[in-house]
């Protein structure tokens, strides 16, 4: 037999138990509830999937990375005088290529020459046609310990120019 669910029109959910007891009813809302609780318990965290420089398309997001900075270039400064903007392009790369990295407001603070990064839930905005890497706020940046790969500068991704298409059917 086994377990045989059903909604009825009033709002309760049926539940059919091989055993014993009469059948009885139960809110649906409550029914709910206990079957989430249970599906996030047995569930597990993954491992996060780590790309390469060269793997990287455009309009891309939930991408998480490991880069070391080869170069730090400050934005003219926007925003208003309540709230200044910090900007900073800072061109980043891995064993596979490079690509410019958009920092913006306390991230600023971490992009110094030859630190290596850890970007998580990272994501390629396009700007003029080019893939430009960046973190928003729900992303996080962590400095890591130095690693031990050279950064292939002959692949920048950041000068390749991409041309929106537009397909209606």
């Amino acid at each position: 037999m086994g377990l045989q669910n059903r909604v009825k029109p009033n709002s309760y959910f049926c539940v059919d138990i091989s055993h014993p007891l009469p059948r009885r009813k139960i809110p649906l809302i409550s029914v709910l509830a206990g079957i989430l609780w249970i599906t996030m318990a047995e569930q597990k965290k993954n491992e996060p999937v780590f790309v390469k420089v060269e793997k990287l398309r455009p309009m891309a997001s939930g991408l998480n990375i490991t880069v070391k900075v080869l170069s730090v270039k400050t934005v003219v400064p926007k925003g208003n005088l309540n709230r200044p903007m910090r900007l900073v392009e800072c061109l980043v790369g891995d064993e596979t290529g490079i690509i410019i990295f958009t920092a913006r407001h306390e991230q600023v603070d971490l992009m110094t020459e030859g630190a290596t990064l850890t970007l998580r839930n990272a994501k390629i905005d396009m700007f003029k046609g080019s893939m430009r890497l960046a973190v928003d706020r729900w992303g996080r940046i962590e400095v890591t310990e130095p690693e031990s790969f050279s950064v292939k500068e002959d692949n920048n991704l950041s000068l390749i120019e991409f041309e929106q298409v537009n397909v209606f059917g």
